[in-house]
C-alpha cells in the first residue's frame, strides 16, 4: 500500500521477504571462482538490483575494490555464502514480527524493502527511505553461529528500518557529535523495544560500569567539536564514530568501535523513560529536529 507523504509501497508486514537476488547472483560468482574485477563487473554490478545499487557508491565502490576485497577477507565471504545465506528464507518470520511491531506503533510510515547484498567488508547495514541493505560478508563473518546470526539480523532489521524514517540531514549541523549520537542511538533503542533484546550486549557490558567517564569524554569532544581545528574535530569524532579496528591513544582500554551509539542510545531511553506521551517522544526521538533540546529534557547526566 502507499502511505501518505511517500511516493513508494511499503511491504505487507504480514509477507515481508528478505530480497536476496543480488547475494545469490554473487554466490553463485563466488562459487564458481569468477570473482576477478571483470567477472564481478558483468555478473555482479551490471544489472544489479535495489541493493547493491545503493550499497556501491560509498561501500562496494566498484569492481576493482571488491575483488580486493573479496581476495583479502576470503574466508568470511566463504562462511557468509555457506553458512548464512542458506539460513536466509527461515529469517522472514522475524522481519514480519519486527514489521508487525513498528506497524502497531507507527501505522504512519511506510515498511521498507529488505535487500540482501555482498559488498566490500565495510559495511553491515545502511538505509534509504525506501530500502534497507545489509552486507551479509560483515553480518556473518567467519566464526559466526546460527544463533548469533539470527540475532544480529533482527537487530539490523530493526535499527535499518529507522533510519529510513529519518531524515536525510545532509546539510550543516551545528552539533554533530550530539546529532550523530541520536541519529544512531534512538534505533538502537526503538531495535531494544521491537526485539526485547540489547543490539550490542558486550559494548553494554564494557561501557555501563564506565558510564560517567564515557559521558564526561563525550562533553568534552562535543565541545571540540564546535571549537577545535579541522584535525581536532576530525579526532573527536573518531573516537566515537566510524572507527571499526582502530585504536586511538589516551582512550581505556577495550573501547569499543562506535560507542557514540551506545551513548545516544542511553540520551534517547532518559528521553523516552521521562515522557508521559511515550509514543509522541519515539516520534520526537526518530525526527530528532533539535537534539539539544532532547537532551536537556532527558536529563541524561551520569555521575
Amino acid at each position: 500500500m502507499l502511505v501518505a507523504g511517500y511516493a513508494f509501497a511499503s511491504e505487507d508486514p504480514l509477507r515481508a521477504r528478505i530480497q536476496s537476488q543480488d547475494a545469490e547472483r554473487f554466490a553463485a560468482l563466488f562459487r564458481a571462482g569468477k570473482v576477478s574485477g571483470a567477472e564481478l563487473q558483468a555478473g555482479y554490478l551490471d544489472g544489479a538490483g535495489r541493493g547493491v545499487q545503493i550499497f556501491t557508491p560509498n561501500r562496494i565502490l566498484n569492481a576493482t575494490h571488491l575483488a580486493q576485497q573479496v581476495a583479502k577477507r576470503k574466508a568470511d565471504y566463504a562462511h557468509a555464502v555457506a553458512t548464512c545465506l542458506p539460513m536466509v528464507n527461515g529469517l522472514n518470520a522475524e522481519l514480519r514480527a519486527i514489521y508487525l511491531a513498528y506497524r502497531g506503533l507507527f501505522p504512519e510510515f511506510p515498511l521498507p524493502q529488505v535487500h540482501l547484498v555482498f559488498g566490500a567488508g565495510n559495511s553491515g547495514g545502511t538505509a534509504r527511505a525506501d530500502a534497507q541493505v545489509l552486507g551479509l560478508e560483515v553480518l556473518c563473518k567467519e566464526g559466526t553461529t546460527a544463533a548469533q546470526f539470527r540475532t544480529t539480523m533482527r537487530s539490523f532489521f530493526a535499527h535499518e528500518t529507522v533510519h529510513t524514517w529519518q531524515s536525510a540531514g545532509n546539510g550543516p549541523v551545528a552539533d554533530r557529535l550530539l546529532s550523530s549520537a541520536l541519529r544512531e542511538g534512538v534505533p538502537e533503542l526503538l531495535a531494544e523495544l521491537v526485539t526485547g533484546a540489547d543490539p550490542d550486549p558486550d559494548t553494554e557490558a564494557w561501557a555501563r560500569p564506565r558510564e560517567a567517564d564515557i559521558w564526561r569524554r563525550f562533553s568534552e569532544d562535543r565541545v571540540l567539536m564546535q571549537t577545535g581545528d579541522d584535525k581536532e574535530k576530525r579526532a573527536a569524532y573518531l573516537r566515537w564514530f566510524s572507527n571499526a579496528g582502530q585504536r586511538f591513544d589516551g582512550l581505556p582500554e577495550g573501547w569499543p568501535a562506535e560507542l557514540g551509539y551506545w551513548v545516544g542510545r542511553n540520551i534517547a531511553r532518559a528521553y523516552f523513560t521521562q515522557a508521559s506521551e511515550e509514543r509522541e517522544a519515539l516520534l520526537t526521538l526518530i525526527a530528532a529536529k533539535d537534539p539539544a533540546a532532547i537532551l536537556q529534557r532527558s536529563a541524561y547526566a551520569p555521575r
